[in-house]
């Protein structure tokens, strides 16, 4: 087999399994399906061409994902998002008791659902990629700083800024209903 066919063998084995992530963080960040589905694409193709270049032993899922990210960035889309959001809060939301599966409730459940949507996408790209990567793709704090190409401490930090900004967003959105 040619060195450059077990190259390509290789990368499938080990990018496949991401698509339907990438996709996903694609689509958070960009907001448009076609815009995700280009940023993936062209992720693809430059992880592949790159894909010499990739260490083996090294975490692949974040160098994948670090590859999306800068094409997202590069992009006409990423160039154009540069929203702003005050962190001036300090409260603590009240929990929310459990209810049982009701139709009322699965309406409300549904509901939140995109609330909760609405406030992220008006956050901005910094702290939504890191709540994304941590939250919704379950990636460690490390992974997350591969993947970005920071420092742990900035994503710790960004995490629980990207928090405080999701709270106060969504604080602010359920006193105007």
């Amino acid at each position: 087999m040619s060195e450059e066919r077990f190259q390509t063998e290789s990368f499938e084995e080990l990018a496949m399994p991401l698509f339907d992530q990438l996709y996903n963080f694609a689509h958070w960040l960009a907001q448009n399906r076609e815009e995700a589905e280009d940023l993936v694409q062209e992720t693809y193709a430059k992880a592949l061409k790159g894909f010499s270049s990739f260490q083996p032993g090294t975490n692949f899922r974040a160098w994948m994902y670090r590859i999306l990210r800068n094409s997202f960035l590069t992009s006409r889309t990423g160039l154009r998002v540069s929203k702003t959001v005050s962190l001036d809060s300090d409260d603590d939301g009240v929990p929310v008791p459990s209810v049982p599966d009701t139709p009322e409730s699965i309406l409300i459940e549904r509901s939140d659902e995109r609330l909760v949507q609405t406030a992220m996408t008006a956050l901005p790209v910094n702290f939504r990629e890191v709540l994304l990567l941590c939250e919704v793709e379950e990636m460690s704090y490390q992974e997350i700083a591969e993947a970005l190409s920071i420092p742990i401490g900035t994503v710790m930090s960004r995490l629980s800024r990207a928090r405080q900004a999701l709270r106060q967003l969504l604080r602010q959105k359920l006193q105007r209903t």
